[in-house]
């Protein structure tokens, strides 16, 4: 009696946690085999603008997330701090990473007085400013698949994922599952704002370690890319 009781309830607990089981290996599978579009190719690198001062930062072999800060930086320090807290927290340390925020030239002290307020508990180590000149940071810009434009401060809200072979990620089609069921025209994520704490937390942050992922599949030789290039949504 006592076997047969023991048996049922081994049957039951089976029962209950299969299910689950099943739909975390298939989260896990699909997400592992997942992959960050690439929305641009061909981003200029910063080596290639003569103005620029910094030197050893450049896009080629590092996983970067790009910022523009603008003539006023210190009078972001709300953007800024939710990029630190909810982006660069979570990936500094790994070897290939770094936050690239570029300045524009005369506004040296002011990012300078904002780099000290970001680093009053722990050093920058991976956060790189640069400074250049206005029509640099243009022609910067320019190589960027984008939907906003640099302000008369030279400030955008968004920031960009430029990965090793200089090609800009997001996501080709950035619909809802919602939107999807309803058949909306599909549109793209090609940057995410600073500003929004959901747009960091839940999109850019899971979209660079997917990027990191595919790298680190591509070292063990696992990586199959599905990836789809821009040209892929020409017609929308």
């Amino acid at each position: 009696m006592q076997k047969k009781s023991i048996k049922n309830n081994i049957i039951l607990v089976v029962l209950f946690f299969l299910p689950v089981v099943i739909v975390l290996f298939l989260y896990t599978t699909d997400h592992n085999n997942s992959t960050l579009d690439i929305v641009k190719e061909n981003v200029l690198d910063l080596e290639n603008l003569t103005s620029i001062q910094s030197n050893n930062v450049q896009f080629k072999d590092h996983i970067t997330v790009l910022s523009f800060l603008g003539n006023n930086p210190e009078s972001h320090i709300l953007e800024a701090s939710n990029l630190k807290e909810l982006v660069y927290n979570k990936f500094k340390g790994f070897k290939t990473f770094q936050l690239v925020t570029v300045i524009p030239f005369g506004a040296e002290s002011k990012a300078e007085r904002l780099r000290l307020e970001l680093t009053k508990y722990k050093p920058l180590e991976y956060w790189k400013f640069v400074y250049a000149s206005q029509s640099d940071i243009n022609k910067l810009f320019s190589t960027l698949r984008t939907s906003k434009y640099l302000n008369y401060e030279n400030f955008v809200s968004e920031v960009y994922v430029i990965d090793k072979e200089l090609n800009q990620r997001g996501r080709l089609d950035d619909r809802t599952d919602k939107e999807i069921k309803k058949e909306a025209q599909v549109y793209p994520l090609t940057s995410y704002n600073m500003s929004e704490v959901s747009v960091l937390k839940n999109k850019m942050s899971d979209d660079v370690r997917i990027v990191f992922t595919e790298y680190r599949q591509k070292r063990k030789g696992e990586f199959n890319s599905t990836t789809r290039r821009a040209n892929d949504l020409k017609a929308n």
